[in-house]
């Protein structure tokens, strides 16, 4: 008999369980077959828009993919009415563009076309899919993207417009949110240039993103002044912004007297302490347009037909509660199941399996303003709910991280989340604790036993 061939040697991977093979299981179909558009051959035409700030592309293709139509126009309103001739030849042409947003996408809603967005990763591959050699041009990226929409445009998401209501209210939410990131661009520049030339003030304050610190830099803007004011002048201020506190009260004092202990260079506090009042005081008018925000904001929540389901969230409140709701919509067809909420939200982790390989990794591509309002909320409802913070110290104990931890509380969030928001009910506490009790959850053994701590959320 014939000798075996000589096999090599193999030692165990360095990435450990990651390479092993995973145990046999039932595979879950893929999600664009769940998804699929079974009538989109009754589409005779297909289109492409490609966007810019004065001007849009535009192509039409056949069935077959020949160009039945190419033209450019104006962002004006002689422009879009071009557009609206042009088109009529083609009625019910399905749309794609590289964007959910924005004013052509709005103008095309109004003139009621179906969108079907494309990410600018995809299209980037789309068009490389169709000129290998790495030509590009708006002409070139607009025919790339409908032939893409003739041919894969089946299993493609369509953009679903919501109520005024919601569209104001997503409109507010976010534009609060780039606000708030913009105040913080402000404090962080504004604490730079306290680190050059006053770090009494920079100690003396721990949050530098409230009034009281900027209003504290307006009336003593630079070291001299605060000395010069002397101690009443500081008890003043102290006592005016409710800040005279025996836990803090001797602390502050002792730091203004030593404000000017290690003085810089009169060139630098002159010029420094110009920049450190002037972003205090755009600070302040910043934070008067939040807080008018903010306003805005709570009075469109409180209208909203879905205002008692998000509103009775724990860890939600008037600030989270908003956001959410205009995140997910009031088009309950926009996520058929909780697995297309959780990876819109980026909870849910992006696999790759090849062979014998599976890894995880997480997940960047999904809506940011989701997902980083997910993580707030998560982290908020450990202090008033008592299943969610077992779960959160559960995953830590198993050796996630902090973040990891309250991604997977996220995803529980979510999938409770798409539930009520399906049948358009509250939540009911008891009613998840008996579902925990009933299927013997580790969470409900924990609670049982009393090992939760108390969350610690800051």
């Amino acid at each position: 008999a014939a000798a075996d061939a000589p096999k090599a040697e193999r030692t165990s991977p360095r990435e450990g369980s990651g390479i092993s093979s995973p145990a046999p299981r039932r595979l879950a179909p893929v999600r664009a077959a769940r998804t699929m558009n079974t009538a989109w051959t009754q589409h005779s035409h297909f289109a492409a828009l490609d966007w810019a700030s004065d001007h849009h592309d535009v192509i039409v293709l056949d069935r077959t993919g020949a160009v039945v139509a190419e033209f450019r126009f104006a962002h004006s309103a002689a422009g879009w009415a071009e557009f609206t001739e042009k088109l009529k030849p083609f009625p019910g042409t399905p749309f794609t563009l590289e964007t959910s947003s924005g004013p052509a996408v709005d103008q095309l809603l109004q003139r009621r076309f179906t969108l079907y967005p494309l990410a600018p990763g995809a299209a980037a591959r789309y068009r490389e899919r169709k000129a290998p050699s790495g030509t590009k041009s708006d002409r070139h990226d607009t025919w790339a993207m409908a032939d893409a929409l003739r041919t894969d445009g089946h299993a493609w998401r369509v953009l679903r417009p919501q109520d005024e209501a919601t569209a104001t209210l997503r409109a507010l939410c976010r534009d609060e949110i780039s606000l708030i990131e913009q105040r913080t661009l402000l404090v962080n520049q504004l604490q730079a240039a306290l680190r050059e030339y006053y770090p009494a003030a920079l100690a003396a304050f721990a949050d530098w993103t409230v009034p009281t610190p900027w209003a504290f830099l307006q009336q003593f803007p630079t070291p001299v002044a605060l000395q010069t004011a002397g101690p009443r002048k500081w008890e003043k201020f102290l006592h005016t912004h409710k800040l005279w506190r025996p836990q803090t009260r001797d602390e502050r004092l002792a730091r203004f007297a030593a404000a000017n202990a290690l003085p810089a260079s009169a060139a630098v506090v002159s010029a420094k302490s110009l920049l450190a009042v002037s972003l205090a005081r755009v600070l302040t008018t910043l934070q008067q347009q939040i807080d008018e925000y903010r306003r805005r904001i709570v009075a469109a929540f409180r209208a909203h037909p879905d205002h008692d389901l998000f509103g009775g969230l724990p860890g939600a409140k008037d600030v989270l509660a908003p956001r959410l709701l205009a995140e997910l919509g009031s088009v309950r067809e926009e996520y058929p199941d909780a697995d297309a909420l959780m990876c819109q939200a980026g909870v849910s982790p992006v696999s790759y399996q090849s062979g014998q390989i599976e890894r995880c990794r997480l997940r960047r591509a999904c809506v940011k303003s989701l997902r980083a309002t997910v993580h707030l909320w998560a982290n908020a409802s450990r202090a008033t709910c008592a299943w969610a913070q077992a779960y959160y110290e559960q995953k830590r104990a198993e050796g996630h991280s902090h973040a990891s931890a309250l991604r997977g509380l996220g995803k529980r969030w979510l999938k409770i989340l798409w539930r009520l928001w399906q049948n358009r009910e509250r939540y009911d506490e008891s009613k998840h604790l008996r579902s925990l009790e009933r299927r013997g959850a580790k969470v409900w053994a924990k609670l049982q036993a009393g090992l939760v701590p108390a969350a610690q959320t800051a």
